[in-house]
């Protein structure tokens, strides 16, 4: 027996005391890796459904975000082309009962936000979301130029509102001034100011990256010139930039808003108190009426603009601060994606808060979405 003990192979016994060792649970995710097709655009929902339970909560949360995404933008943008168009279409008519000069900016705040859809929505988040679609954009040197078309038309989208916002403050508050500055001319220079100088504020993003396309919000779409990152000068460039969109608008709007209420609430006792004294009159009042209306779709406007970019001031200007060793708060990736959707969002909603707000621009959208279905009735009797 002892020679038999001898010729045992030895080897075989280590084999199985490394089998017993070994992490099987690694050889079972290698496994499910390789089951999960990292081709489809949908790989994210397979990657859940396999690790779901053994992710951190942040993980979770982050690529249920994610997955939340790949439905989400395309949906956004499926809606909000056709509803800025629409909107566009309903103001220009001049049958919403409002003035030229208020048309004018609702008008370019709609045509802003639809070039923010196409420009960032579509032809960023979108070949992101889906990179396996979109490599040919690999190809194309464009991206430098890219960036200066989106964040142009996005310091657009962002200053035609505290322009607006600056005009019904004047027209409301400013009575002396309001004759002169609250018409179609000069409407239409300063948003053809306000066009111009954000296109030349945003032309350093073209020195500022490369050619080619990253197609990852890491933190930029495109890749970042050599030195870029780290130089003090360009940081010092881009915080600025962050500052001026949406920092100070943020600031501009709250304190244009604050003013304006205050003036309302002043008016609004003195015309009571007025009125009361007088005998004989009707108990409505068509200026106030007016002023209340005007004073509600300002504020709708403004608090949904506020609302829907504050994530995204944050996380942009944190960013910044952490490359500079300014700050040591490290907010998570899902806190810049959360960002992204609820900014984009804000380039759909202003239609939502005419129809809300404004009687007559929801019997124009009635009448413009019914006038296909009226002429296919005409066409087929």
């Amino acid at each position: 027996m002892g020679r038999n003990l001898r010729t045992i192979d030895w080897n075989v016994t280590a084999m199985g005391r490394n089998l017993r060792t070994i992490d099987w649970n690694v050889i079972a995710m290698g496994r499910n890796l390789r089951t999960i097709d990292w081709d489809s655009p949908f790989w994210i929902f397979q990657y859940l459904y396999v690790y779901y339970g053994s992710m951190s909560l942040e993980g979770r949360t982050y690529f249920v975000l994610w997955s939340t995404q790949l439905i989400y933008y395309p949906l956004l943008a499926a809606v909000g082309v056709p509803v800025n168009l629409l909107t566009i279409v309903i103001l220009s008519r001049g049958k919403c009962g409002l003035s030229k000069c208020v048309t004018r900016y609702l008008v370019s705040m709609a045509a802003a936000d639809l070039l923010v859809i196409i420009i960032d929505l579509i032809l960023r988040q979108i070949p992101i979301l889906y990179r396996s679609l979109f490599t040919f954009l690999y190809q194309l040197p464009l991206c430098n130029i890219h960036a200066v078309l989106l964040y142009a038309v996005t310091d657009c989208s962002v200053w035609f509102t505290v322009t607006f916002t600056f005009d019904r403050f004047v027209a409301i508050c400013c009575q002396k001034l309001k004759t002169k500055y609250c018409n179609e001319k000069t409407a239409a220079v300063v948003l053809g100011t306000v066009s111009v100088l954000s296109c030349l504020k945003n032309i350093f993003w073209y020195f500022m990256f490369e050619g080619p396309y990253q197609l990852s919000n890491t933190p930029w779409f495109c890749f970042p010139v050599i030195g870029v990152v780290s130089s003090p000068v360009w940081a010092v460039i881009e915080l600025l930039h962050y500052v001026l969109n949406p920092c100070v608008p943020f600031i501009l709007i709250l304190f244009l808003n604050v003013l304006t209420v205050r003036h309302i609430l002043v008016a609004s006792r003195v015309r009571r108190r007025l009125r009361g004294h007088s005998s004989g009159e009707s108990p409505r009042d068509p200026e106030m009426e007016s002023r209340r209306k005007s004073m509600i779709l300002l504020f709708v406007i403004s608090g949904n603009f506020i609302v829907l970019w504050v994530v995204f001031m944050f996380y942009s200007i944190n960013r910044r601060l952490l490359y500079l060793d300014s700050t040591s708060v490290i907010p998570p990736p899902l806190v810049q994606e959360l960002g992204f959707m609820l900014q984009l969002l804000s380039c759909c909603t202003n239609t939502c808060i005419y129809a809300v707000t404004q009687a007559k621009f929801r019997e124009q959208l009635k009448n413009v979405v019914k006038y296909p279905f009226t002429v296919i009735v005409q066409f087929i009797k």
